[in-house]
Order: structure tokens, then sequence, then C-alpha cells
């Protein structure tokens, strides 16, 4: 299946909106599914700026922010994980998981502050670079 999306990707645009409408006409269903897999993984925002290879950045094929949509999205549809039927075993893997998704989110805002907190000092830089300007003489009318 990686095999075939990673060939897609490779002849891009057209590619892809060829099998959302092909698998549309023939089973509708599944143009639905790919078209989810489109907006999930972030394809679809690749698209609205024109830039095909523009969500490759930071980590991964398609950027953080794709994956964590596909997640989202992929946790709504399948709701809690299934039982495997050791009830001990699924309550310390949704503990487990929570404590994850709470160290990613403290992380994420860890990061936001960061630059938020480099933005300000750049900032400040520059309103101090700007003020110790010396000022140019007023240009004098003839």
């Amino acid at each position: 299946m990686g095999n075939v999306i990673g060939r897609l990707d490779d002849m891009g645009k057209p590619a892809w909106l060829g099998l959302m409408i092909l698998s549309f006409i023939l089973f509708w269903p599944v143009g639905l599914a790919v078209l989810f897999f489109l907006i999930g993984s972030g394809r679809m925002k690749a698209w609205k700026h024109d830039r095909w290879h523009g969500c490759r950045h930071e980590r991964g094929e398609f950027g953080e922010r794709g994956e964590d949509r596909a997640r989202e999205m992929f946790r709504r549809w399948m709701g809690k994980a299934p039982s495997t039927g050791n009830r001990a075993f699924d309550e310390y893997r949704d503990e487990t998981l929570r404590r994850l998704e709470d160290e990613q989110k403290e992380f994420r805002e860890f990061l936001d502050r960061l630059r938020h907190a480099k933005d300000k000092a750049e900032f400040d830089q520059f309103m101090n670079d700007r003020r110790n300007q010396p000022n140019p003489p007023p240009a004098q009318a003839t």
C-alpha cells in the first residue's frame, strides 16, 4: 500500500485527482475514502497553497499537522480502542496513551512559548536598534 501511495505522490496532483474521480465513478464509497485520505494526510492543504511538496517539512513525509489531523480523524471514526479482553492491559494502554497525549500537548505548548519568546526578543532588538539610529536632518524647502 505504501508503495502505491509513494508512486502516486511521485506522479503528483493529476494522479491523485484521477484516482479520486475514477474511484467515485466506479464505487462512490471508495472515492469518499480517497477524498478523506487526501484531506486527512494534508495533501489537499498542499494543493491549496500550490506547494505539492510544501508540507514535507519539520518531520515525516507530510509534516506534523497532516499526521495529527489523520490521527484525530481515525480516532473519531473508530472511537475508543477495542478491548483486548484483558482489562488490566486495556487500562494500562489507555493510561499510557493519555499520558503520551498530555506530554505531546505540553511539549507543543512549550514550543509555542519558546517561539513567542524568540519573536519578542527579535522585535525588542529591532525596536532598540531603531531607537538608537540617528535622526536624519529634516529636509529644507527651497
